[in-house]
């Protein structure tokens, strides 16, 4: 077999661990019937294991909760963030998620003060959802995305990195490509019932340096109804 459970002092009941003869760089955590696994590469010191384990499965429980961010969180987090960024101005009627958004991430229609975001937004980090929702905040008060539009979205701390974050989903998405694959560098096959999977590169690697801004081609558009996609 590819894969051994390991036994590490101190980790919760609901948490196992497995060594991965196939897995060479990267840990992987995911949820199977009621349990977390996390995968670790066979020559991983068993010291070092516990921080890993404790990493991802904070994680991956943060994650969990975002995805159960009903409605109406969703709406009081908009409100936040247009306190915050957009000096209240931004006051939306309705933010909702929705699951028919395929190919954007958000969009808003001024006239009625209404944002979707698409569910596939869900497990992503909360400073890319955040971005995604800010952008829709600002096209209600800014219809295009020129000048006006940028000057409102630089005020966002972490704009390039959630440009940067979004541009590479796009593309991995646009090659064919699963982010998510659990086993995507060793092959290791898990449950097809699994959720994603969230890993951690080991070492942690060091902090990526500024994200280039998104080609003004990939910036979004807006439909005949006056909706802005984006």
């Amino acid at each position: 077999m590819s894969q051994s459970v390991v036994h590490v002092p101190g980790l919760p009941d609901d948490v196992e661990v497995r060594r991965s003869t196939r897995r060479r760089r990267s840990v992987t955590a995911y949820r199977e019937g009621g349990r977390t696994i996390v995968v670790v590469p066979h020559r991983m010191a068993r010291a070092d294991i516990a921080e890993y384990v404790v990493e991802l499965v904070g994680r991956l429980d943060a994650r969990e909760k975002r995805s159960r961010r009903t409605d109406s969180q969703l709406h009081a987090r908009a409100l936040e963030l247009s306190h915050r960024y957009l000096d209240d101005r931004a006051v939306p009627r309705t933010v909702r998620w929705v699951s028919n958004q395929k190919r954007r991430w958000g969009s808003c229609t001024p006239v009625d003060a209404a944002i979707r975001l698409s569910d596939r937004l869900q497990p992503m980090p909360e400073h890319v959802v955040d971005y995604v929702l800010l952008h829709e905040l600002v096209h209600l008060l800014v219809p295009g995305h020129g000048p006006d539009f940028e000057a409102w979205m630089q005020r966002y701390p972490r704009l390039l990195e959630a440009r940067a974050f979004l541009a590479g989903v796009d593309h991995a998405l646009g090659h064919g490509l699963e982010p998510d694959d659990p086993d995507a560098e060793s092959g290791d096959e898990e449950p097809a019932t699994a959720p994603p999977a969230i890993d951690l590169t080991e070492p942690p690697a060091a902090a990526p340096g500024p994200a280039a801004p998104v080609p003004a081609a990939a910036q979004r558009r807006r439909t005949p109804d006056g909706d802005t996609l984006f």
